[in-house]
């Protein structure tokens, strides 16, 4: 175990929301930490006092010179991404440049320096999502929008080169990360993120009512069911995954795949539950139609995560909602 306390992790997107609290909690466990970060949308207050490299994970001239700089890297975890499902609809081939063939490259650049362990960022988008139950590993694949297909086509990639010995790899399949690093030092950089919780958050701050988009669904109360983990319970998985990497992804079962969630659905209207415990305010409600691409949704089915990684969730979804409030307050004053 001392070995793997001295491990160095490259992270690349380590600026942004979830890579930078991933950053945070290997450098806890004893991990030494680089980042490889564009910018673009992570921010630099988020690099302050690490070993931030500013450029884009396919410029050569980066690579080559935080690799020559770093020779001993062991592992990357790899979270650069664009990720907004939206956008990706509307620029499906930036979508694709951005998260597919700028991966390639990278991969390629990691090749040539013998780094073969790779934990990947990946997404339970990836999953049909239409009916709100539970979803292993093994569950049917079908993502809905470019952005989706780019985090399959990636474990695509990251399966099929593991299969002839170029790499080995852990895809972690993310669910609905919320929170904030429970000590305020990094969260989410946008003032309005678009995910139900930032809707819910806006509407409360604006005095209108949030809306419920969907109350049809064959959920048990008829508003859509996400998996909604803290982010500090995610980024301790990727602690888990680097420690265990040769454990878990071995030569004989190169590449693995690994749902990341707590374990239990939370429909719209209880997080708007959990909202109002959490602030003591009440938040009126008002339903409306199904949006163009909306799912019932779907939790993750966790004993893999157990059995391979020894890891489970451990804080509730309004230990997600306070943390989330105090990162909001706080990020006017981030620079």
């Amino acid at each position: 175990m001392a070995r793997l306390a001295a491990m160095k992790v490259l992270i690349t997107g380590g600026a942004g929301y979830i890579g930078s609290t991933v950053a945070t909690a290997c450098i806890e466990a004893g991990l030494e930490v680089v980042i490889l970060d564009d910018l673009s949308t992570g921010l630099r207050a988020f690099g302050e006092g690490r070993d931030l490299y500013v450029g884009d994970i396919a410029d050569a001239d980066v690579l080559d010179r935080l690799l020559t700089e770093h020779p001993d890297i062991d592992a990357v975890v790899h979270c650069a991404a664009r990720i907004v499902v939206s956008e990706s609809v509307t620029d499906p081939l930036g979508y694709y440049d951005a998260n597919v063939g700028k991966t390639i490259v990278l991969l390629r650049r990691l090749r040539e320096a013998g780094i073969s362990r790779i934990v990947f960022s990946s997404s339970a988008a990836v999953y049909s999502g239409e009916t709100g139950d539970g979803v292993d590993e093994d569950g049917a694949l079908a993502p809905s929008s470019p952005y989706a297909t780019t985090k399959a086509m990636v474990e695509q990639i990251l399966k099929d080169a593991a299969a002839v010995g170029e790499f080995r790899a852990i895809a972690l399949r993310y669910f609905n990360p919320i929170g904030a690093d429970p000590q305020l030092r990094t969260g989410l950089q946008h003032p309005e993120p678009s995910h139900a919780l930032g809707k819910i958050m806006q509407a409360h701050r604006s005095g209108e009512p949030f809306a419920v988009t969907g109350t049809d669904w064959n959920t048990r109360d008829g508003s859509g069911l996400r998996d909604y983990i803290h982010v500090w319970d995610l980024a301790l998985a990727h602690v888990a995954a680097v420690r265990r990497f040769d454990e878990v992804a071995t030569p004989d079962e190169p590449y693995q795949v690994i749902n990341v969630g707590t374990g239990a659905g939370v429909t719209v209207r209880e997080l708007v539950a959990a909202y109002v415990r959490v602030t003591g305010e009440q938040l009126p409600i008002v339903e409306a139609d199904r949006r163009p691409g909306d799912q019932a949704g779907a939790f993750a089915i966790v004993d893999r995560a157990r059995e391979v990684l020894g890891w489970s969730a451990e804080r509730s979804v309004d230990d997600g909602v306070r943390d989330a409030i105090a990162w909001a307050q706080k990020l006017p004053t981030v620079r």
